[in-house]
């Protein structure tokens, strides 16, 4: 979600968290909220270093990055063909994307060698160690070269520890709102919007607003016809600044039913089959939402223990083998042929049926999605 640990053990610990960031030094300036304006767009893209398309990172912290922060920009920027997109990690190894486990395309070194003159763009999305040492010079150096950056979710959080929200403005989930007032104050938070364009800064709100964020972009690198032909793709109706972050906020029931779910209710382990070429976009949604309503344990399972090559290139490896160890609870039907975000209204609908709407309610806090059970 916003960051980690996951949503409602955020919300549960949320004294403890306020007491410790009153603690922290905060800088000279005073904090702003701008009303968000009624468009948002990103300047058409130009070339540079002599490309003929766009260069597009998307970055990881190798311990914990949200699943849908990272694959929906991957997924939409690869399903455009607009651009080189790049998997990165701060380090070797796995890339953790809960419950998710890739393999990276390449580390920030190795990016940096192929790459000597940076990205064009580079997506951050929200990390467990967002003042990581690595990822902060890297996203620095790579603002310095000239990228625009583009942070999702809490991401924002990341690009302010660099500095280069400062002057600017930003926006992010809707559940960290108090605290980047408070630690950030030389930002411009914005409220009540998907996403916010200024200059070479783009940030957007909660995970669901990587999805616009990312239309966006392919408009500013094709044009709007290109952009509502893939929006129609993936099934979603429009790519507009517009939202209302008003909405999401904690209520009473929810910390009482995150309590009973944490520790008082059965867990599922619910299976997710995978094999080549599905849907990463679908797949990161689903995963999501499940472990969001703290009532799943999300199994990616698979028929060998082969990485799984993604529709965009992403390569995934399963958690289980189809047929090994202990059964799973559930397995989740394959999703077909439906368009990408359609598997989210599809998990809110189940997760609804067989959690209850007060567990669909957390997935679309922490989704920052709007749904009608808010």
């Amino acid at each position: 979600m916003s960051g980690f640990p996951k949503f409602l053990l955020f919300a549960l610990a949320s004294v403890a968290i306020h007491q410790s960031c009153l603690a922290e030094p905060l800088a000279d300036a005073t904090a702003a909220t701008i009303a968000a304006p009624a468009t948002e767009k990103i300047a058409a893209y130009q070339a540079r270093f002599g490309r003929s398309r766009p260069v597009i990172a998307v970055v990881g912290e190798n311990s914990g990055t949200v699943v849908s922060d990272y694959v929906i920009p991957y997924g939409v920027l690869t399903q455009s063909g607009l651009a080189d997109v790049v998997s990165v990690a701060t380090q070797p190894g796995l890339l953790k994307l809960s419950p998710l486990q890739i393999k990276p395309d390449s580390t920030v070194a190795e990016f940096d060698q192929r790459y000597p003159d940076g990205a064009d763009y580079v997506f951050v999305p929200a990390v467990k160690k967002r003042d990581d040492p690595t990822l902060i010079a890297w996203v620095t150096a790579q603002a310095t070269k000239g990228a625009t950056m583009i942070s999702i979710c809490n991401g924002s959080l990341v690009l302010a520890n660099a500095g280069l929200t400062r002057g600017h403005r930003a926006t992010g989930h809707w559940s960290t709102y108090d605290e980047r007032l408070k630690r950030y104050p030389n930002t411009q938070w914005v409220k009540n919007i998907r996403y916010v364009v200024d200059g070479k800064i783009i940030s957007s709100a909660g995970i669901t607003a990587a999805i616009p964020t990312s239309l966006a972009l392919v408009e500013a690198i094709a044009d709007t016809e290109r952009a509502a032909q893939l929006a129609k793709k993936l099934g979603v109706a429009d790519w507009r600044a517009q939202h209302n972050s008003d909405e999401f906020k904690f209520e009473s029931g929810d910390y009482l039913t995150g309590f009973a779910n944490l520790f008082l209710r059965p867990t599922d382990e619910v299976g997710v089959p995978v094999a080549d070429g599905v849907d990463e976009i679908a797949l990161a949604l689903t995963a999501e939402a499940y472990s969001a309503t703290l009532r799943s344990h999300v199994f990616v399972i698979a028929r060998s223990e082969a990485p799984i090559k993604t529709r965009g290139g992403l390569l995934m490896l399963p958690d289980r083998v189809i047929g090994r160890g202990r059964p799973l609870d559930r397995v989740l039907p394959a999703w077909g042929a439906a368009p990408s975000t359609q598997a989210l209204d599809q998990a809110m609908l189940d997760i609804t049926e067989r959690y209850g709407a007060r567990a669909a309610r957390f997935v679309a806090l922490e989704g920052e999605f709007p749904w009608h059970g808010l």
